[in-house]
């Protein structure tokens, strides 16, 4: 009973009640007075087929367009009021001043080392490619000295964060897309608690989506009384709101500005696998000590100012502030941030680029395959080139609608000579590239078209470093757990089957 109750009155039932209850109203006002007032219901019509003719003529994604056209098509009267809903990424003007007020104090502090440029472009002209767009359009310089550590699984990640929390004597900043109560928050929790007790600044983000099931209601008023700072990404409110779709899905941890860690590790604990959800959960992250953290502080401290309406001065938060830094670096390392409120796709140009540009190999892991057609036309002829494309995906989904999109793309993929593997253990949700021995990018973000266009992300591109060859390592070693999917397999999927993943891939942009 006490479960019943818990789930009835749940905020996301209530919330999911209220905007069930704004949809119900819409469609029976539409129906009740649509033969008395024929002119509403006209205008309705004429709606849709304006924002069909705005959508082909915009410049959103092609497969983006034909999903919500589609549906405006075969229901006119609501088409055109639910893509003005849900459609569009809309800010208010005060957000608007408040994005520019944040973008002009931040930026002034991102500089581009020409020396360190001028050295990678003798090195590496491909490299300099890469990091010329990401300080051009992304705002994320480049840097030498940084080690970078990489995690092959959530628990070596977890064992290291907390190694590093603990020796926190000044500041500790978290932004955080899921954070579940369990073993690995919980002992976070307590250090956390700790630490703001000795007057370190601590500071958490989280999502409300991302937590709307891990964490209860007004959970922080509770890290606040602890003396933990605590926001709030995008809060859920009973209206019809296209702003759900906007996520903060980084995963971003700075202590005292000197060591940072990202990658696709949230704080819960199906990432560290002690509990089991979708099988063994493999996922990765990288950890940075030097220079680069400049990046990742930068891009917390945005998102701080953003939801605070306050400014810190960010040299206070340099990595050099409070520690000597390596002098030997390990290759070059450029952190780098993607957001949906600009027309600029980050994550999926960094991808594109990598696809473009590999000259032997490219070897991909993520948990979800749900592409536009530039995407899977890069991967094709990459592999029709000659080149060594692997990717592989779960065998065990996390979400079975996701899963049978993903598995929709395999067919065109191994005809064109990509090779596609699935994990067969469980679930794999890291998100890595890495190709030629030379180049490699962990982070955040997924190959779905929330992560390139919709979400808050981030990720880490590195070139010339050690770890370049542990991600690929550990693609190898994750590739001989898992079974090769080959187009015999696909052939053998049933019709039913292969009609409801045509069905469900021409919605997947709005999945």
């Amino acid at each position: 009973m006490k479960k019943v109750l818990g789930v009835l009155f749940h905020r996301f039932t209530i919330i999911g009640i209220a905007i069930l209850a704004q949809v119900i109203f819409f469609v029976f006002m539409v129906e009740k007075f649509k033969n008395s007032f024929v002119y509403v219901y006209t205008f309705l019509t004429i709606l849709s087929f304006i924002v069909v003719f705005y959508i082909l003529t915009g410049r959103s994604n092609p497969a983006y367009k034909l999903a919500w056209i589609v549906p405006m098509l075969l229901f006119p009267i609501f088409g055109g009021i639910f893509y003005l809903t849900f459609g569009k990424v809309r800010l208010t003007k005060s957000e608007k001043r408040k994005m520019e007020s944040v973008a002009k104090n931040i930026v002034k502090y991102k500089h581009h080392n020409s020396e360190i440029i001028d050295t990678l472009e003798r090195y590496d002209k491909i490299a300099t490619c890469h990091t010329k767009y990401l300080f051009n359009y992304a705002h994320s310089p480049i840097w030498e000295r940084t080690e970078v550590k990489y995690f092959r699984l959530g628990e070596e990640k977890f064992e290291a964060l907390v190694e590093e929390l603990k020796k926190a004597e000044h500041f500790i900043f978290m932004e955080y897309f899921i954070i579940h109560e369990g073993k690995m928050w919980d002992t976070i929790l307590e250090i956390l608690k700790e630490k703001a007790q000795q007057g370190v600044d601590v500071r958490v983000i989280y999502d409300d989506a991302g937590c709307m099931f891990t964490l209860p209601y007004g959970y922080d008023k509770k890290l606040r009384k602890m003396g933990i700072k605590c926001e709030i990404f995008n809060k859920f409110v009973p209206v019809i709101n296209m702003r759900f779709n906007n996520r903060d899905h980084r995963k971003i941890c700075i202590i005292d500005g000197n060591v940072g860690f990202t990658g696709g590790i949230n704080l819960a604990d199906e990432y560290i696998n002690e509990i089991e959800i979708c099988g063994h959960w493999k996922d990765t992250a990288v950890m940075l000590k030097g220079d680069a953290i400049w990046n990742l502080t930068l891009f917390f401290l945005s998102m701080w100012s953003f939801l605070t309406n306050t400014n810190d001065d960010c040299l206070d938060y340099r990595p050099d502030k409070y520690h000597e830094l390596p002098v030997v670096g390990d290759g070059y390392v450029q952190p780098f941030a993607d957001s949906p409120l600009d027309m600029e796709c980050v994550g999926e140009t960094v991808y594109l680029n990598m696809i473009n540009k590999a000259q032997k190999y490219i070897y991909i892991t993520t948990p979800y395959l749900i592409i536009d057609n530039e995407m899977v036309t890069a991967l094709c002829i990459a592999a029709k080139n000659g080149l060594d494309v692997r990717i592989i995906t779960p065998h065990i989904a996390d979400k079975w609608y996701v899963h049978a999109v993903t598995r929709s793309y395999y067919d065109v993929f191994i005809e064109s000579g990509v090779k596609i593997y699935e994990y067969t253990p469980g679930f794999i949700h890291a998100k890595s590239y890495v190709c030629d021995d030379k180049y490699a990018v962990v982070g955040t973000i997924n190959m779905d078209y929330r992560s390139l266009y919709l979400h808050f992300e981030c990720g880490v591109f590195m070139c010339g470093s050690s770890v370049v060859l542990d991600i690929k390592k550990d693609f190898l070693d994750t590739q001989n757990l898992s079974q090769e999917i080959t187009l015999d397999k696909c052939k053998k999927v049933s019709a039913v089957i292969r009609f409801l993943r045509t069905c469900l891939r021409i919605f997947a942009p709005l999945m």
